[in-house]
């Protein structure tokens, strides 16, 4: 090869080269480790009390498991000093769907301590997210707006499509679905329902706190009539709700429950795991030692079957 012909091969390698590798990653830190805490719920259903006083679904276990992280079971008999602790070590938090009195009560009492917590650290920079699923997304609109303003919207094991509104195609939860998901997803029941309340449209509209704060990208009409919102993101804060079931369409069986299987359902709920887990990722909190680690994740738990007496197949209790 002559030393023209070499120089030219020199200078093309490195030209292809410099296209294929960005001089610089110049990215935001990842945590590749994450872990989210989910809050335990409040045992209501007398079948259920000799278990344990909170428990957990594993189907929400596996959901957040299924995007990539592990999972923190977070009680509801602790100190406010232990909950700050807490709060420094995980990466993002679930709040579940269940029954409890979402003003009085303990998961209520915890929920709004972790709630400030996430508001002042975001504020401060240090990334922290929230999702709410079912009575999780209906405690987020009572703390957000300091009151209950709660209706009823009564879907009661029904699977419906959503009817997206325009921030729903410019929103961060929905960014990057296929064309043809959100598409289907306004056409066929992807979404699993079992509520009884909710907050109705106008209701959001006409509250001054709820509407700054959160941005509707579903709205769904219940059993009665009832116009009410389905999935809200927030505007300035990582935080999320939807009134549906994600986890459910992958990870419970229940015939009797309408539960949606079909190969959208399954993708939809996989790239909402995923999202909110690497909304997770972006959280740099991290356990003091791994010890303190890994006696504080869900693995030190054996869940039961409970396929008999609920809906679930499985169940953690605490």
């Amino acid at each position: 090869m002559s030393n023209v012909a070499f120089s030219a091969f020199v200078c093309l390698f490195f030209v292809c080269c410099s296209r294929a590798m960005p001089t610089a990653l110049n990215q935001e830190a990842v945590n590749e480790r994450p872990v989210i805490g989910i809050l335990t719920q409040l045992v209501s259903d007398d079948v259920m009390k000799p278990f344990g006083r909170t428990y957990i679904p594993a189907s929400y276990v596996k959901y957040i498991e299924s995007g990539g992280s592990r999972v923190m079971p977070i009680r509801l008999t602790l100190t406010t000093a232990e909950y700050e602790n807490i709060f420094k070590k995980i990466n993002g938090l679930l709040f579940i769907g269940g029954a409890a009195d979402l003003e009085a009560s303990d998961y209520a009492r915890v929920a709004k301590i972790f709630y400030r917590l996430a508001l002042t650290a975001n504020n401060a920079g240090d990334f922290f997210p929230i999702w709410g699923t079912c009575m999780g997304m209906q405690l987020l609109t009572v703390l957000v707006a300091g009151e209950n303003l709660l209706a009823n919207t009564t879907a009661e094991n029904i699977a419906m499509p959503l009817n997206l509104t325009r921030e729903a195609h410019s929103s961060r939860m929905f960014q990057g679905f296929p064309d043809e998901l959100m598409k289907t997803l306004t056409q066929e029941p992807l979404t699993g329902n079992f509520h009884h309340y909710g907050v109705i449209v106008e209701t959001f509209q006409e509250n001054e706190k709820l509407q700054n704060f959160f941005s509707v990208l579903s709205t769904n009409v219940a059993e009665n009539g009832a116009h009410f919102v389905s999935t809200i993101e927030g505007k300035r804060y990582p935080f999320y709700g939807v009134q549906w079931h994600p986890e459910v369409n992958r990870f419970q069986w229940d015939k009797k429950l309408n539960f949606p299987h079909s190969p959208h359902a399954i993708q939809l709920s996989s790239l909402l795991a995923e999202f909110f887990v690497n909304e997770g990722r972006r959280s740099l909190h991290q356990f003091d030692n791994p010890e303190e680690e890994a006696s504080s994740l869900i693995y030190n738990y054996t869940p039961i079957y409970a396929g008999n007496f609920t809906g679930y197949e499985q169940l953690y209790f605490f």
